[in-house]
Parts: C-alpha cells; sequence; structure tokens
C-alpha cells in the first residue's frame, strides 16, 4: 500500500487529464455501467455523494470537484468499490466517483492505475493521488481529513445533499463557492467545446488581475486543448522526427508529451533544442515552457529542473 498525503504543494498537475476532459465533449456513445448501487455521474451538479462514472462521462466528476472535493475509487473484477460508507459519513462534504479500471482504459491509464483498488482525490479539476490498497478505516480518514483542508486551502468548499437532505441538516440549499464570473464563463465555454471564448475570458480575468494565477492556469491549460483539439499524435510526431530543428515541429509534439503527462520529456526535448534555435524561435519555446510550468506547478521538481536549466541558457 502506497499512500501519500496530499498538500496544497503537490495538488497542481500530478496527472493531466486534459484528453479525458477532451474525449468526454466529443463522446456520445452511452456510458458503461458504473459500481453497483451508484447514482450515474451525469451532470456537474450530482444529487447522491457516490456517482459511477466513466471514461465518457468524466467531464461531469471534473466539473463537480470545482465545487466539493471528490475521490476516485477504482475497483475491478472481484473488488468492489468499499468506500462509499466512509464517504457518506462525511455528511455531503466529499463525494465518491467509482470507476471500474478494467472497463475504463483511459481513467486507468491518466491516474496511472496499476492495480485495484486505488484511490485518489479530484479537487478543483486537479488530480491527487491518494493510496493503492486499502489501509484501515481510521488511516483513510486521516487522508479525507487532509484532503478537506487543501480543498479549503483551494476554496473548494461546497456540499451536496445526502439522501436528499441538505448536507447541513438546513433547508438552505447546498453551500458553494461561487467562480469570478470570467473563471465561470471560461468554465461553461470549455464544456461547451468553445476553447476561443474560453480562452478570452481567462484573458480578461487576467487583464483585470494579473495576480489571478488561477486564471493564468487555466489559460495555459485551454491553450494546450486547443492545440490538440483535431490533432493527429503519430502525424505530429513523424513530422517532428522528419524535421528535429524545427522549433513548431517540436512545440507540437511537446504539447503531446505534456498532455499525456510525460512532463520531464517535454521538457527535455524543448530545452535541447533551445540553443540551437534564433531569437524568434527561443522566445517561442521559452513562452511554451512557462505555460508548462504553469501547468504542471511551480512547486514541482521537475519544473524547477527545467526553469533552473532553462535560466542557464538565457544567460
Amino acid at each position: 500500500m502506497t499512500n501519500v498525503p496530499p498538500s496544497a504543494a503537490n495538488l497542481r498537475g500530478a496527472i493531466d487529464l486534459s484528453p479525458l476532459v477532451a474525449n468526454a465533449r466529443r463522446a456520445d456513445a452511452p456510458a458503461a455501467p458504473g459500481a453497483p448501487g451508484a447514482a450515474p455521474a451525469g451532470a456537474a451538479g450530482a444529487a447522491s455523494v457516490v456517482v459511477a462514472t466513466t471514461d465518457a462521462d468524466f467531464q461531469g466528476v471534473v466539473e463537480l470537484s470545482t465545487r466539493v472535493p471528490v475521490i476516485v475509487e477504482f475497483y475491478g473484477a472481484g473488488v468492489q468499490a468499499q468506500l462509499a460508507a466512509l464517504v457518506t459519513a462525511y455528511g455531503g462534504r466529499l463525494v465518491l466517483a467509482t470507476v471500474d479500471g478494467a472497463a475504463n482504459p483511459q481513467l486507468a491509464q491518466a491516474f496511472q492505475v496499476a492495480e485495484v483498488p486505488a484511490v485518489a482525490a479530484l479537487i478543483g479539476g486537479r488530480p491527487l493521488q491518494l493510496f493503492v490498497g486499502l489501509p484501515d478505516d481510521a488511516q483513510i480518514r486521516q487522508v479525507f481529513d487532509q484532503v478537506l483542508q487543501v480543498a479549503a486551502q483551494q476554496g473548494v468548499t461546497g456540499t451536496v445533499p445526502v439522501d436528499g437532505a441538505p448536507a447541513d441538516g438546513g433547508d438552505a440549499e447546498p453551500v458553494e463557492e461561487p467562480l469570478p464570473p470570467h473563471h465561470q464563463a471560461a468554465y461553461d465555454a470549455i464544456a461547451a467545446g468553445d476553447f476561443a471564448t474560453a480562452i478570452h475570458e481567462y484573458q480578461t480575468a487576467i487583464a483585470q488581475d494579473p495576480r489571478d494565477q488561477l486564471a493564468v492556469a487555466g489559460l495555459a491549460q485551454v491553450q494546450l486543448l486547443d492545440r490538440l483539439a483535431g490533432a493527429d499524435a503519430a502525424a505530429l510526431r513523424e513530422a517532428a522526427a522528419a524535421a528535429p530543428a524545427s522549433a513548431a515541429a517540436q512545440l507540437a509534439v511537446a504539447d503531446l508529451d505534456v498532455s499525456g503527462g510525460h512532463v520531464e520529456d517535454a521538457f527535455a526535448r524543448l530545452l535541447d533544442l533551445f540553443p540551437t534555435l534564433d531569437a524568434d524561435g527561443k522566445a517561442l519555446v521559452r513562452a511554451r515552457l512557462v505555460d508548462y510550468f504553469e501547468l504542471v506547478g511551480a512547486d514541482d521538481p521537475r519544473v524547477s529542473a527545467a526553469r533552473r536549466r532553462l535560466t542557464s541558457l538565457l544567460y
């Protein structure tokens, strides 16, 4: 059993889910059945603390995680989801999304699931690996408490009803932290597949507050989605192999690497190329690397190492 305590520092960029979000947006096949007894994930405003999710509808879970922390439990043949009671005990402050790992290979690959049961968290659309195997209930509750602490630091403090009743026992609707207007407009545009509008909304938010780091990271993410929309991965890699000195070709493959979670490969590709480029090419690659740093997170050691190398190449 591997246990990884969550923290605000390692929350960002643990796993990149943009391909799954894009696939969910395009998917039109019916969702596969989930865990027995679990409600379908459906729209982001889930009416249950336990939902089943698939490769096709995971976008709903991503959107839900912007309002309430989501625990993602992978199960498989002979290993049923087991965390429903523990999550329900939190009174709607956590949601459990169950995933049949064998039936949903894209999710299993994105979360780097090698065996089941495996458990991760999703907070504000950003995933965090928690543990493989199931420790005892006391240890699980300790990890869940830490997830709630990280979520509070990120402003994700909403709740969902439990058994049809408000989580706080009162008559009020579930409490949610509203997103700033331009952030909400960007999320809505992404859900509709309108990346151009999402880019505009994030750029407007940054113009109004250049210190809005969530908008900066969101802009980098949606620009990556936009560049990869409709891309043929094999064709891009063939083009890069045929033109190793081309900044455009290498940047396209670096996008693929980052999207697939191969961050170090993307950094190495662009940093190896950097000294061979003219001034315009260097400016283009430097700007793309800065975007990747925002996506992965400034506290990630891979970013620190790449930033040091870029600095040495610049000066």
